[in-house]
């Protein structure tokens, strides 16, 4: 667990546990980190890295006037992807999540021609 600090001084709070092909999940509105523990315990037991963020205005991150948007929320997700030097990794994505997960692969998911990212939807019925 730990935090980073956003381009616009925005504090981000993240889980990163285990070693291996890193699955990162993207928590739903009004929802937080903790709302994937269950998968996240799943594949972590299966031999996957798991990661997943508070997202700004939700949980432990800063409660921001501003930025509350895809774009900003994809460009928080590309900071954190970098400082965890994150490669290959599946993103899984809820509700608001999809859509920031959406919204990070079309303006982050290739670095210098090599795909970094896969898109996968997950929506509870």
């Amino acid at each position: 667990m730990g935090t980073i600090r956003v381009k616009d001084g925005t504090t981000i709070y993240y889980k990163d546990w285990g070693k291996g092909q890193p699955v990162f999940f993207h928590h739903g509105w009004p929802l937080s980190a903790d709302d994937w523990d269950p998968q996240m315990m799943f594949f972590l037991e299966r031999g996957f890295r798991v990661i997943a963020h508070d997202r700004r205005g939700h949980g432990r991150s800063t409660q921001t006037d501003s930025g509350n948007e895809m774009d900003t929320y994809a460009a928080d997700v590309d900071e954190l992807v970098q400082k965890l030097d994150l490669r290959n990794t599946i993103h899984i994505g809820h509700s608001t999540g999809g859509g920031e997960v959406a919204r990070y692969v079309a303006r982050y998911g290739q670095a210098q021609g090599q795909q970094r990212s896969a898109f996968v939807y997950h929506s509870r019925i």
